[in-house]
């Protein structure tokens, strides 16, 4: 029986997610444009953009959660299933992280992206980052950012097309294995590339990011450096995303459509 594809996003948590976007890119990206020694000082970590960045981060969150709540997007039914799906994810995260690049949170953040929505992936994904490094107190100045990075690695499965490939057929499956395997590399990338310029480079005598060469040489000598450097860890988290839902991804999502059909979240 196929499913009812889900309802539209209303206009005000579109604008919310297009916001959320644009700021984590703002986030990631700003030393690309502007001198991170002109904003830090003598700063060279980027310890210092950390609080603002964690700060953005809760503010849209609360942000989109208000509008969800208030556009009837997101139920209390469906704010509970958030917080469960959010404390599966703490539980399994200190499991596989940091061996190899395995990690399987990011398994669950794709199907829950895939079957709720996009707003819903982004906020399970910030979520789950948050609570798992308060567990194992994982809290530093990268946390902002593996907040983001998995909250970008939850929403894009939301934006896929709903009815091509058909709901719980074998093409939705390859298409999010694709996607998974595509997303560990991304995630990986995004991550490496929020400290590069603040460890990298600055005259060290290493090739990095140089302050005074345009965004796309940069880039280009980033992705150069990170490939050569961090293909290994990442492909270790591409594998691990594509097998897992290959193996895992029918049963699981079937499990999440029947609880969404009957909760009627949507």
């Amino acid at each position: 029986m196929p499913l009812e594809p889900r309802k539209r996003l209303s206009a005000r948590t579109s604008v919310m997610l297009a916001l959320t976007a644009v700021l984590g890119l703002v986030a990631f990206c700003w030393p690309l444009f502007v001198r991170p020694g002109a904003v830090l000082g003598s700063d060279a970590s980027g310890r210092t953009a950390t609080p603002f960045v964690m700060g953005a981060i809760m503010a849209v969150v609360l942000a989109l959660l208000i509008a969800e709540l208030s556009n009837e997007d997101l139920d209390v039914k469906a704010l509970a299933m958030l917080g469960v799906l959010a404390a599966v994810g703490t539980a399994v995260r200190p499991v596989s992280a940091g061996t190899a690049g395995i990690e399987t949170v990011f398994v669950l953040l794709i199907l829950a992206g895939r079957v709720f929505g996009p707003s819903f992936g982004f906020m399970l994904g910030i979520l789950t980052m948050f609570s798992s490094a308060l567990l194992t107190g994982g809290v530093g100045t990268w946390l902002p950012y593996q907040m983001l990075g998995a909250g970008f690695v939850g929403l894009l499965p939301g934006l896929l097309p709903r009815r091509r490939p058909r709901p719980g057929s074998v093409g939705e499956i390859v298409v999010l294995c694709l996607y998974g395997f595509v997303a560990g590399f991304g995630y990986g990338y995004l991550l490496d590339f929020a400290f590069w310029p603040f460890t990298t480079g600055l005259g060290m005598g290493a090739p990095g990011f140089d302050p005074e060469a345009s965004p796309w040489r940069n880039l280009h000598t980033f992705f150069v450096l990170d490939t050569v450097t961090s293909a290994g860890w990442n492909m270790g988290r591409a594998l691990t995303n594509a097998v897992l839902i290959a193996l895992l991804g029918r049963p699981l999502m079937r499990i999440l459509r029947r609880t969404s059909r009957q909760a009627r979240f949507d």
